[in-house]
Order: C-alpha cells, then sequence, then structure tokens
C-alpha cells in the first residue's frame, strides 16, 4: 500500500536551506554552538515547524526536544527519528541538522498522505551532541539513556564557566520531564557519512551496522618556566619538548592499527605563551578510536605508558585525564533490516558501513531497538564550513527513513 510513497525532496532541502540561515558563516557552513542564542533561534524554528506539522512538543530536563505525531494506539511507544541541530564552530549546514528535517519531512509526507501509522511518530532534538562547547559530546542523548545522570550533564561547562544547566534556564528550554521517562519503540538517525566510502563505492545509501569506539582525553605537561636565553637544553624542564615527542607516539598508536585505528590531536595550549620564556605548562586533547573494543584497551594503554615514559625522561609531571569513553556499538538487528529492505524496495544502490563517527543513537541503542542511515557527503568532508551534499543524496536518505519509520511503525489499517 506504501510501496510507491515518497517524501518531497524540494520541501526538505527548503528547510535545510532555511535552517543553514541560522548561524550561517561566510565558506557556506553554519555556527550554531550548544545552547547559545543562534542555537536557541534553530530550536525555535524547528518547534513552530513541527506544531504547524500536528505534533505535540514537549522538552526533557536536559533540553532534549519531542515532537509527537498520533498513531492509532497510544499505548505504543513511539517510532523515534532524530538527531542534532548544534554544530561545530566552523561546522557544515548538513551534520545533524539533515537528521532532524529528515525526520520532520518524515511527519510532513506522512501528514500529506493521510497515512495513521498504528504507533506514534516522533522527532527528537538531543542537546550537545557536537561536545564543541560542553565536553563530552552527546550529553543529551547519554543523560536520557543514563550513562550520564542528570546533575553531571547540568554541571558540564564550556570554557567561559558557563555550565549546560544555566544555559538551559538562560535560553528557556529546560524542560519538566526527567530525561528517560520517555518510551521509545525503536530509533532511527540518517545522516551525512563524514567520511569517503560511499562516494567512493558510488553508493547512495549506507547500511550502518555499528559504530566504533572512541576515548577522549586532556594531556597536561608541567614542567618549570625559565628564561630561553640563559637556560641550557640540558638543564630544563621543558614540558613543550616532551610534547614534541610524544605527538608523533600518539600517532603512531593509531598507525600501528591500521586501517581502523584513529589518532587526533585537536586543541593545543601552551603557557605562559611568550616567545622567550620556556613553556611551564602544555596541555591537549587526545581523540583515540577503532572497532574493536580489545584494541580500543590497548590504544588506551599505549598512550598512558607514552605520556609517563616521555615525562620520566624530560623530568615533568605528565597528566592524562579520561574524559570520555565511548564502546563500539552494534545496531539492532531489525532496524538494520527495516533499512535494508527500505533501500531495496526504492531501489537505491547500498552497502554496509561501520560509523566512524560518534552519533546519538551510539546512546540510544543502549535503551530502544536502533539504526542508522548514511548518504554520502562531497570528498567525505564533514566538521567543515564546505561540508556538501547533493539534493538528490539527501532526498533519497529521507525515503529510506521514511519507510524504515513505517516498518517499525506500522500502518494502521482502516477500521
Amino acid at each position: 500500500m506504501t510501496g510507491n510513497l515518497r517524501i518531497d525532496g524540494t520541501r526538505l532541502w527548503d528547510s535545510l536551506m532555511e535552517m543553514a540561515k541560522i548561524g550561517a558563516t561566510e565558506k557556506g557552513g553554519v555556527c550554531r554552538l550548544a545552547l547559545s542564542d543562534l542555537d536557541k533561534e534553530s530550536r525555535d524554528l524547528f518547534v513552530s515547524w513541527c506544531e504547524d506539522a500536528g505534533c505535540t512538543v514537549t522538552t526533557d530536563a536536559m533540553g532534549n526536544i519531542f515532537a509527537r505525531r498520533p498513531g492509532r494506539n497510544p499505548e505504543l511507544a513511539p517510532v523515534m527519528t532524530g538527531s542534532h541541530l548544534d554544530s561545530q564552530p566552523t561546522g557544515g549546514k548538513y551534520d545533524g541538522a539533515y537528521g532532524v528535517l529528515a525526520a520532520l519531512e518524515v511527519v510532513r509526507a506522512l501528514n500529506d498522505h493521510d497515512i495513521e501509522t498504528e504507533a506514534p511518530v516522533e522527532i527528537a532534538v538531543w542537546t550537545n551532541e557536537e561536545g564543541a562547547r560542553f565536553a563530552p559530546a552527546m550529553v543529551g542523548s547519554g543523560v536520557f539513556a543514563g550513562e550520564f545522570d542528570l546533575d553531571f550533564g547540568h554541571s558540564r561547562t564550556d570554557p567561559d564557566g558557563r555550565s549546560i544547566g544555566e544555559e538551559l534556564d538562560r535560553i528557556g528550554y529546560k524542560g519538566d520531564e526527567t530525561p528517560g521517562d520517555h518510551p521509545v519503540g525503536a530509533f532511527f538517525e540518517v545522516h551525512i557519512e563524514q567520511g569517503p566510502i560511499l562516494e567512493a563505492k558510488e553508493k547512495t545509501i549506507g547500511i550502518v551496522q555499528g559504530v566504533q569506539g572512541m576515548r577522549w582525553y586532556d594531556v597536561t605537561l608541567t614542567g618549570s618556566e625559565a628564561h630561553a636565553g640563559p637556560t641550557p637544553m640540558d638543564q630544563r624542564r621543558d614540558p613543550m619538548a616532551a610534547a614534541s615527542e610524544i605527538l608523533p607516539g600518539v600517532y603512531r598508536i593509531a598507525f600501528d592499527l591500521a586501517p581502523e585505528g584513529r589518532a587526533t590531536i585537536g586543541e593545543f595550549h601552551v603557557e605562559p605563551g611568550s616567545r622567550n620564556t620556556i613553556p611551564g605548562s602544555v596541555r591537549f586533547s587526545v581523540d583515540l578510536r577503532h572497532p574493536d573494543p580489545d584494541l580500543l584497551r590497548s590504544m588506551d594503554a599505549d598512550l598512558k605508558a607514552l605520556v609517563s615514559r616521555i615525562a620520566e625522561v624530560r623530568d615533568i609531571d605528565g597528566k592524562v585525564d579520561d574524559i570520555w569513553d565511548s564502546q563500539p556499538v552494534e545496531f539492532d538487528p531489525d532496524c538494520i533490516a527495516a533499512v535494508t529492505k527500505s533501500a531495496e524496495l526504492l531501489g537505491y544502490e547500498a552497502m554496509d558501513v561501520v560509523s566512524g563517527a560518534g552519533h546519538d543513537a551510539v546512546y540510544i541503542s543502549r535503551v530502544a531497538p536502533t539504526g542508522m542511515i548514511f548518504i554520502p557527503c562531497k570528498d567525505g568532508i564533514s566538521h567543515n564550513e564546505i561540508e556538501d551534499a547533493t539534493p538528490e543524496h539527501i532526498e533519497a536518505g529521507c525515503n529510506v527513513l521514511l519507510h524504515a519509520v513505517l516498518n517499525r511503525a506500522g500502518v494502521a489499517k482502516p477500521a
């Protein structure tokens, strides 16, 4: 009965471009840091669109937003789909927002075709997925799924000392609902791949089997400040010299486990930051990833041993703080099958993939059957203002999402 059902690709594209005006950057991307005024503006626009589509909108105490389209049987847990609206400081217009607005387009398409589902269909917007302003990432979905408690979520601070709880109050998105007191029958998230595989293989749809594990760290090296001129090299306690030996070792940890191993150093701070003073402190972030949990643990041990060894040789203090530990995830077989059947029904070229990036679906998979759908992005580029995807792929991913949702929510039969 619904085999020929399609979404309105032009409407979806127009919604994406309208949302992209909020926080637009000169290079074509967006900057909407979590719980900023621009994030509030994007949330307000999303809520207005959902209300126009006939949804009932609620918010929990972590600022997670839920927009529900009723089903015939209100006793059934909703089939949920969505993503996030916050971005990286120099982010693209599709990361997160595509998943949210594709979910909205699913609801709009169901309305257009007057289709009643057995279970309710619900759109979710998760708070602070990126972790760019408040670390760690995926805090909203993590609190919802019980990975973090509410106090932890509210207490996360940005570099200026403002907390998530304070900012939720300020922008008016701290709801009354307790995170997690919201049943979910199944969850789907559609997303750009953020990597080059689908484009290279000329596939339209990625059927995501799971997500690789990832660990975040803050490394602090502390030595002794001294004048750059009078202090001989062999008498320095220089944390920058130690860092110069640790950094290649971090990358070697990943290269030794190629091609699956990943290592990234994305933040670096030197204090006091004077050109003629030997630094007293160096701080940097480390991001390690691997799909095998045993090998990820091995990478963790290698990093800590590396820092300890170089710190001892250089006569400085070396500290590695664990910031985040997200173990590898395998998605629900039935949700994977729903995505596979939908891609086949629609005639799209598809392939199985494993996500190299973290997504809210990781945490939601701990409390509900979960699946993900990927579409290609140009040159595999994401977390970048030049991030790009074609209207055809945007439409295709949403069509697969529509049929996967219907697969799990069911189409109500006439009375």
